[in-house]
C-alpha cells in the first residue's frame, strides 16, 4: 500500500480488539484490506505521497486556519481547529439514502414541535408521555403560539449520524436549537480545494457553497406576514463565545448585520437595531443565543446577551426568531427514543434512518438492567452536549461507575443508556502515521417551508486519540472535509454545480469550491465609510473590536451559554 499506509490494517484490528463487540467498519478498506470503491482515487493519490509530504500539507492547513482565526479553545489554549488532510468520501448512491432520512426526520420534528406547542395530539393518543414533555428542561410554555408566519420552527438543523459495525447509518442525536459547525464545513472545503486540487476534477465532489444563500432564503421566507423585503440580523452572544467565528462568517456570506443583544431594543411590540444612522426595524433574527439568555423579561433576568421584549414582539408576529424558542424539547435525548414512533404517527412512514438502541431508565426493569451492565454501556445525560457528562462504561474506572450509579438512581429521567457502538473509522494522519480513527457526521438541513434542503456532506468530526469514541472538539477531536461524489451523470442533473458533461480545469474547479470563503476582514467604521457600507450597529461603531477585558460579566455569559452545538469551538 505504500509507506503512508504501512501497518494500517494491523492497527485497525488491534484497536478494535480492545473493546467488546464487533470491530469497527473501516470506510476506506474492507476486511481483506482491499480499497473500497468510493476511496480508490483518494487512496491512489495518497499512496504516491510520502508521510512528510502529507504532513507538510496538513501543517499548511493549520497555518491557514490560524491566520483566518478558525480556532477553538482547548484547555485554555487557542488552537487552530484540527483539519485532517484525508477527506471522508460518501458515494452519491449512499448519500441519497442519508439525505432522504434527514429530510424525513426534520419533517417529523417540525410536526412534533408544532404539536407540543399546540394541540398535543401525540400526548393525547398515547404516542409520547405528557410527563416526558413537561419535565424536559427545554420545554418552554412561553413558546406556545410563537412561530414564523410560514409555520417553520426549525430553519436549521444538525442531525448527528454514525456508521455502525456493519456500515449502516444510524442517528445518534438531533440538534434543532442552534446547531453549530457549518462554518467548518465551508472553511474545510476552501482549504482542501487548495490542498488536493487535482482530486476535485477526477472525483466530482459536490460543492457546499450554496449553504449561505439557502439559509438566507429560508430566513427571508420566515419573515412576518406582509414583509416582502425583510431586514435580517445574526444575533451573537459576542466575541468570547466559542462559535463567534461561525456567526461572523455566516453574517458576512449572507450579507446581513451581525449584532449583539445590546444593539437591539423593543418599542411598541417591534424590534429595532441601533445603528450609526438611527434605529432600523428588524424583521428576522437568526439567533445564536440560547433560549435562557434571549429575553430577560421571560427567561434569565440577569442575561446581558439578549434584549428585553423580544418574546412579546415575536408573539405579536412582528419579528421572527429563528430557530424558534422552545425547540430544545426535541433535542432531549429521551424524546429521541420516541422519534421512530413519532415518524410513524405524523408521517405514516417507516423511519429511513434507525436510532441507536436506547434504554429509558424510568421504564420497568430498565434501571436495574443498566446498573448491572454499566461497565459495557454508554450513559448520557438527556440534556448534555459536547460529550459533557457522557460516560463510556468500558473506559471508566470502578470509582467513576459507582458515582454514575448513584446519579442514575437519584435521577433516572435525566439519563439514557446505549450499547457501545463502534463508530466507523477513517484513515487519519496522526503522530504515528496513517491510522484509523473513529468519526461521526453532522449533515445540516435548511427548511424554507416548502422544502428541506440537505447540505451535501456535512461536518465529519473525528476522535484523534487512539480508541477514543467521543469526537467533540472540546474533547480533543478534529474534523475532515466530507466529499459526496458520484458518476458524471450526476453532474448532468445539475446536482454537482456543473453543466452536462462539462470539461473543467483544475483551476476552475478549485475556484468554484474555494470562492465562497475568503479571508474575513475586520469591519471598522473607517472601512465601512470607505466602501459606502450600510450603517454599523451602534456598539461596533463605538467599540469596533469589543475586547474590553473589564467587561467580565458579559464575557462570562458569552462563554457559559450552552450551545446545542458540538461543531463549534467549545
Amino acid at each position: 500500500m505504500g509507506d503512508l499506509f504501512d501497518g494500517y490494517s494491523a492497527t485497525s484490528t488491534q484497536s478494535a480488539s480492545r473493546r467488546r463487540g464487533a470491530p469497527a467498519f473501516d470506510e476506506m478498506f474492507d476486511p481483506e484490506s482491499a480499497v473500497r470503491m468510493p476511496y480508490r482515487d483518494i487512496h491512489d493519490a495518497l499512496a504516491r505521497m510520502t508521510q512528510d509530504e502529507l504532513r507538510g500539507r496538513t501543517e499548511a492547513l493549520a497555518s491557514s486556519y490560524l491566520a483566518q482565526g478558525v480556532t477553538f479553545d482547548f484547555a485554555g489554549e487557542e488552537r487552530p481547529f484540527p483539519l485532517d488532510a484525508v477527506p471522508r468520501v460518501i458515494d452519491q448512491s449512499d448519500w441519497v439514502d442519508v439525505e432522504a432520512g434527514v429530510k424525513q426526520r426534520v419533517t417529523a420534528l417540525e410536526a412534533f414541535l408544532a404539536d407540543v406547542y399546540g394541540a398535543q395530539d401525540a400526548v393525547r393518543d398515547g404516542v409520547i408521555p405528557a410527563r416526558l414533555i413537561s419535565s424536559s428542561s427545554h420545554f418552554h410554555r412561553e413558546a406556545a403560539g410563537v412561530v414564523a408566519a410560514n409555520g417553520v420552527r426549525i430553519q436549521v438543523s444538525g442531525i448527528d449520524l454514525i456508521r455502525d459495525e456493519q456500515g449502516g447509518w444510524r442517528v445518534l442525536e438531533d440538534n434543532v436549537r442552534v446547531p453549530s459547525g457549518v462554518s467548518y464545513v465551508i472553511s474545510n472545503r476552501r482549504v482542501m480545494a487548495q490542498t488536493l486540487p487535482e482530486l476535485f476534477v477526477s472525483m466530482r465532489v459536490r460543492p457546499v457553497g450554496d449553504y449561505p444563500q439557502k439559509l438566507l432564503h429560508a430566513l427571508r421566507a420566515a419573515a412576518p406576514e406582509g414583509v416582502d423585503d425583510p431586514t435580517i440580523v445574526v444575533l451573537t452572544p459576542g466575541v468570547y463565545n466559542s462559535a463567534y467565528f461561525e456567526h461572523t462568517l455566516l453574517a458576512r456570506l449572507m450579507g446581513v448585520e451581525l449584532v449583539e443583544g445590546r444593539d437591539l431594543f423593543c418599542s411598541g411590540g417591534r424590534v429595532f437595531m441601533r445603528t450609526t444612522a438611527g434605529p432600523t426595524r428588524v424583521d428576522v433574527i437568526y439567533r445564536r443565543v440560547d433560549d435562557e439568555f434571549l429575553d430577560p423579561l421571560q427567561f434569565r433576568a440577569d442575561s446581558m446577551l439578549g434584549s428585553p421584549g423580544l418574546m412579546l414582539a415575536a408573539r405579536l408576529g412582528n419579528v421572527t426568531i429563528a430557530n424558534a424558542v422552545g425547540n430544545g424539547v426535541a433535542d432531549d435525548k429521551l424524546v429521541y427514543t420516541y422519534l421512530p414512533d413519532l415518524i410513524r404517527y405524523y408521517l405514516g412512514e417507516e423511519p429511513k434512518l434507525q436510532n441507536v438502541q436506547t434504554w429509558r431508565l424510568e421504564e420497568p426493569g430498565a434501571l436495574e438492567e443498566v446498573l448491572d451492565r454499566l461497565d459495557e454501556l454508554v450513559v448520557k445525560p438527556v440534556d448534555g452536549s459536547g460529550g459533557k457528562g457522557l460516560v463510556v462504561g468500558p473506559d471508566a474506572s470502578r470509582e467513576q461507575l459507582d458515582q454514575l450509579a448513584t446519579r442514575l438512581r437519584a435521577d433516572p429521567r435525566g439519563w439514557i443508556a446505549q450499547p457501545v457502538v463502534q463508530l466507523s473509522t477513517i484513515p487519519t494522519l496522526v503522530d504515528d502515521g496513517m491510522r484509523p480513527r473513529h468519526a461521526d457526521l453532522r449533515p445540516f438541513a435548511v427548511n424554507d417551508g416548502s422544502d428541506v434542503w440537505v447540505l451535501p456532506g456535512g461536518l465529519t468530526r473525528v476522535a484523534l486519540p487512539e480508541g477514543q469514541l467521543v469526537v467533540n472538539s472540546s474533547q480533543g477531536g478534529g474534523s475532515k472535509d466530507t466529499w459526496v461524489v458520484g458518476p458524471d451523470s450526476a453532474w448532468a442533473n445539475g446536482g454537482f454545480g456543473g453543466g452536462a458533461g462539462a470539461e473543467r480545469s483544475v483551476q476552475g474547479l478549485v475556484a468554484e469550491q474555494a470562492s465562497i470563503t475568503q479571508a474575513i476582514p475586520i469591519i471598522t467604521p473607517e472601512l465601512a465609510a470607505q466602501h459606502g457600507a450600510a450603517p454599523l450597529p451602534a456598539h461596533l461603531a463605538e467599540h469596533p473590536h469589543d475586547h474590553n477585558p473589564e467587561d467580565s460579566p458579559r464575557r462570562d455569559q458569552q462563554q457559559q451559554q450552552q450551545q446545542a452545538d458540538e461543531g463549534s469551538r467549545s
